[in-house]
C-alpha cells in the first residue's frame, strides 16, 4: 500500500456515492458531497437518521462495494474521490482489492449474526489468513487466532466451539476478532454493539478502546449509541439525508447545534436519550 494521502489514512473530498437502477428501483443518491479526513490512529464516530449513507460509506471504504463480481447492487462513487492509505477507490483496479482489504479490516453490522455456522471460532478468525495464504504455517495460524481470541476476552476454550454454542455478545467477539487478525491498519466498524445487551455493549466498546491502543490502528465506527462513541471516538461526524450536517468533538456538535437534524438529536440527548438514531426518516441503507 502506498503512504497515507496529505498523512492522513482516510481522506474524503466532495464524496458522492449512488446506488444504480435495479430493477423496479431507480438510481439512488446515498451520499452527497462528503468532504472529511480521519487523522492517524484516530477514531471518528459516525451517527445519523436512516437513509443517511452511513452503512453506504462502511462499504465502500471496506472495499465490499468495490468487487464488480459481487452478485449484491452495490454504490459507486459518482463524484469527488475516496482515499484510504493512499489509495484511490474510485475506478480501484479488481487485482488490488484483495491486497488493499487485507490492510482495512471490516466489521460488518451484522456480522455476529452472519457467522459461518459450519466453522469453528479457531477457523472462523483464521480465514482470513489461509484467504490470503492457503500455506500459511499451521502452528502460526493457531497461535495467531489463540493470541486475537484472547485479546478480545474469549476463553481460549471457545475455539473449537461452533457460533451456535455462543450468546450475541460473544459472537460478536468473534466478529470483531476476525476483522482485526490480520493486524489493518484502518478499521470500519459498522454498529459494533448493536443487537446486544448492555453490559457487553460496554465491554464490546472497552475492547475497541484497548485494541486500538494495543494496535494503533484508525478506526470509523458507526453507532448511534452515544455512550460508546463517548467511550470510542474522538470526533464524531452527523450524517443527514446524505450530507454532512457536523463535526466535531460530542461537546463541539451538541452544544450550539444549528442544523435541524443534529438539533433534534441534541434535543433527544437533553430528554436522556442515549440511543438516537430512531429519529428522521427514509429508507435505511
Amino acid at each position: 500500500m502506498r503512504g497515507a494521502a496529505h498523512g492522513y489514512p482516510i481522506v474524503l473530498s466532495d464524496l458522492s456515492l449512488e446506488y444504480p437502477p435495479h430493477g423496479a428501483s431507480p438510481a439512488h443518491v446515498a451520499l452527497r458531497g462528503l468532504t472529511l479526513t480521519i487523522a492517524p490512529g484516530e477514531v471518528l464516530g459516525l451517527l445519523g437518521s436512516a437513509g443517511s449513507g452511513k452503512s453506504t460509506l462502511a462499504k465502500v471504504l471496506s472495499g465490499v462495494a468495490l468487487d464488480p463480481k459481487s452478485p449484491d447492487v452495490h454504490p459507486v462513487i459518482t463524484g469527488g474521490e475516496a482515499t484510504v492509505l493512499g489509495l484511490r477507490l474510485r475506478g480501484i483496479p479488481r487485482r488490488e482489492l484483495p491486497e488493499y482489504r487485507f490492510h482495512v479490516g471490516y466489521l460488518a453490522q451484522d456480522a455476529a449474526a452472519t457467522l459461518p455456522a459450519d466453522l469453528t471460532i479457531a477457523e472462523i478468525v483464521g480465514e482470513p489468513i489461509l484467504e490470503r495464504d492457503r500455506r500459511y504455517n499451521r502452528k502460526a495460524l493457531q497461535t495467531r487466532v489463540a493470541t486475537m481470541v484472547d485479546a478480545v476476552r474469549l476463553p481460549l476454550g471457545y475455539l473449537d466451539k461452533f457460533p451456535y454454542e455462543l450468546s450475541g455478545g460473544q459472537r460478536q467477539r468473534v466478529a470483531l476478532a476476525r476483522a482485526l487478525v490480520l493486524g489493518p491498519s484502518v478499521l470500519i466498524a459498522d454498529e459494533p454493539t448493536a443487537g446486544i445487551d448492555l453490559t457487553v455493549r460496554d465491554v464490546v466498546a472497552q475492547l475497541i478502546v484497548e485494541l486500538r491502543e494495543q494496535h494503533t490502528f484508525t478506526a470509523l465506527i458507526i453507532s448511534h449509541d452515544l455512550p460508546v462513541l463517548r467511550r470510542t471516538a474522538d470526533r464524531i461526524a452527523v450524517l443527514d439525508r446524505g450530507e454532512l450536517a457536523a463535526i466535531g468533538t460530542i461537546e463541539e456538535v451538541f452544544h450550539d447545534p444549528e442544523h435541524p437534524y443534529v438539533m433534534a438529536l441534541a434535543g433527544a440527548l437533553d430528554d436522556g436519550h442515549a440511543i438516537i438514531d430512531e429519529l428522521g426518516d427514509g429508507p435505511p441503507r
